[in-house]
C-alpha cells in the first residue's frame, strides 16, 4: 500500500490534513505521487504547485517536501502545503 499525507500550515500550525491510499500496483512511485497530490489539490480546491528544484531534492532524500507561494500560480490563504509519504509497497 502506499499512503501521502498532505498538511495545510498556518502560521507553524496544521489546519487540514489528508492522507491518500493507493493501492494500484501497476503505477509507479512518481505516477501514485503525483495522483495523490492530484487528489490533495482537488478536495482544498487548489492549482497543482510547481514543483522547483528545492522540492525535488528534498523529495528525493525526505520523501517529504513543502510547497510555498512561490510553488502556486494563484494566491493562496495559507503558509504552506507539506507533503510526506507514510508508506510504501
Amino acid at each position: 500500500m502506499f499512503r501521502l499525507w498532505g498538511k495545510i500550515i498556518i502560521s507553524g500550525k496544521m489546519v487540514k490534513n489528508i492522507t491518500i491510499e493507493n493501492n494500484d500496483s501497476s503505477l509507479n512511485r512518481t505516477k501514485k505521487i503525483f495522483a495523490a497530490l492530484d487528489e490533495i489539490c482537488y478536495t482544498y480546491d487548489l492549482s497543482r504547485p510547481i514543483w522547483l528544484n528545492k522540492n525535488i531534492n528534498d523529495f528525493k532524500k525526505h520523501s517529504k517536501t513543502r510547497f510555498t507561494k512561490d510553488n502556486f500560480i494563484d494566491e493562496i490563504d495559507f503558509d504552506s502545503l507539506d507533503i510526506e509519504v507514510i508508506e510504501e509497497d
